[in-house]
């Protein structure tokens, strides 16, 4: 995970020559883990799958590649939504923030924060985290963004 601290750092500073090499510590590092090793009830491995998907997204969306990258980033939330509920979270940093986020910075407004809030009732309660201010913060500039003012005021209150 240290590595995986580092991709995103180096990542966001746009040295993707350091990311590139601590990516592929983490995945070397990965390879150590025992296919049978579990952050109970979850295996590691599957956990591995979001980390992974989680550096190659926001890798690729440094160099540009945005189609690509929201594509993996689309792996990390569906790996996330695989986990099984367990306290703490099997992955901690809800991988819907990340997504949308870079969405809307790419001027795409999708309501991956109404799914992550539980407004739409997609995602298991576990998957759910009401009231988190990101989620609360991107489904306002969604709403905003869309012209939906009414909406967007209910939001604005609970992000207050």
């Amino acid at each position: 995970m240290i590595h995986y601290g580092k991709v995103i750092a180096w990542a966001a500073t746009g040295d993707l020559g350091k990311a590139d090499t601590e990516r592929d510590l983490h995945h070397a590092a990965a390879k150590t883990i025992p296919p049978t090793r579990k952050d109970f009830p979850n295996l590691i491995t599957d956990v591995l799958k979001i980390s992974d998907a989680m550096l190659d997204g926001k890798i690729e969306y440094r160099r540009g590649d945005y189609d690509k990258a929201f594509e993996i980033l689309r792996r990390a939330v569906r790996a996330d939504d695989a986990l099984r509920y367990t306290e703490p979270w099997g992955w901690m940093v809800p991988t819907r923030h990340a997504y949308a986020a870079l969405m809307l910075e790419q001027g795409h407004v999708e309501k991956s924060s109404q799914e992550d809030l539980g407004l739409e009732g997609s995602l298991t309660r576990a998957h759910q985290h009401p009231n988190n201010v990101w989620a609360l913060r991107g489904y306002h500039e969604c709403l905003t963004c869309l012209g939906h003012e009414p909406e967007a005021r209910i939001i604005k209150q609970a992000l207050d």
